[in-house]
């Protein structure tokens, strides 16, 4: 029996709870950042892909299934199929009145996602945060921040191997004395700072929290005020990855050119 995977424990936690609304937010996280192995009915052939279409009486869907041996065990015999991630499939579907059949009859997750489900979490995964300027004159401890927010920077950072050395989450005071909070990274890698920032930007969302409770920041190793948020700050580490192989990328891992249905 396959074992649970992070889309079955949302999926059971919302179920369980159908009137929690933090309860839907952490599924469609999890379905965003969750690798998905779509159905096709032909071989990829560059940026196109043509996925198996079922009409039913709720609409009409693609399925696609969280591991590799589900789509197996779906389609008990050897078809074609493409590796993407949730946020890229929302956005390839969003607006094709298409929904997603999500580990159809093979999972507990089992479940049919209407077109308009897919619309909102692509429309959603597109607020990005805002760039703004201020100066601070203290860190301090964090403190008052939500266990769910804690638990969602957690989970979400762990999605962002190797685009930071570590993040330190700690209170602030400006220099007209407003108070806040902010997630300051270090040693970010060179561009990744837009994708790190999107991600705690979702990590507040899909906490129901209120957009401007964290501010982000990035700071160089040898900053003086890295040693400061080391001191007070709650430590993050993020995975580092591997040596990475060199591999061809496949249709729609950059998330700028989703695959083009045919």
């Amino acid at each position: 029996m396959t074992d649970a995977t992070a889309l079955d424990a949302a999926h059971a936690t919302m179920q369980a709870a159908p009137l929690d609304d933090a309860a839907r937010l952490r599924f469609f996280e999890r379905l965003a950042d969750s690798e998905l192995f779509l159905m096709l009915t032909e071989e990829a052939q560059d940026e196109n892909i043509s996925p198996e279409l079922f009409d039913v009486a709720d609409g009409r869907f693609v399925l696609a299934f969280d591991l590799e041996d589900r789509l197996a065990r779906f389609a008990g015999r050897p078809v074609p199929y493409v590796a993407l991630s949730g946020r890229v499939l929302a956005s390839m579907l969003s607006g094709q009145g298409i929904g997603l059949g999500l580990n159809l009859d093979v999972a507990p997750s089992s479940m049919l996602i209407p077109a308009e489900a897919l619309g909102w979490l692509s429309s959603t995964l597109q607020n990005g945060p805002e760039e703004v300027q201020q100066h601070l004159s203290e860190f301090l401890p964090p403190a008052g921040l939500p266990d769910r927010l804690l638990q969602a920077l957690d989970t979400k950072l762990a999605t962002a191997a190797g685009l930071a050395a570590a993040a330190f989450l700690v209170g602030t005071k400006s220099d007209n004395g407003g108070q806040g909070h902010l997630l300051g990274f270090v040693a970010a890698v060179e561009g990744a700072q837009p994708a790190l920032a999107r991600a705690v930007s979702e990590a507040l969302t899909f906490s129901g929290i209120e957009a401007g409770a964290l501010d982000v920041g990035f700071f160089a190793p040898e900053d003086p005020a890295t040693a400061a948020l080391s001191r007070v700050g709650l430590r993050f580490d993020l995975p580092q990855p591997q040596a990475p192989k060199m591999e061809k990328a496949a249709p729609g891992s950059d998330p700028e050119r989703p695959p083009i249905l045919k």
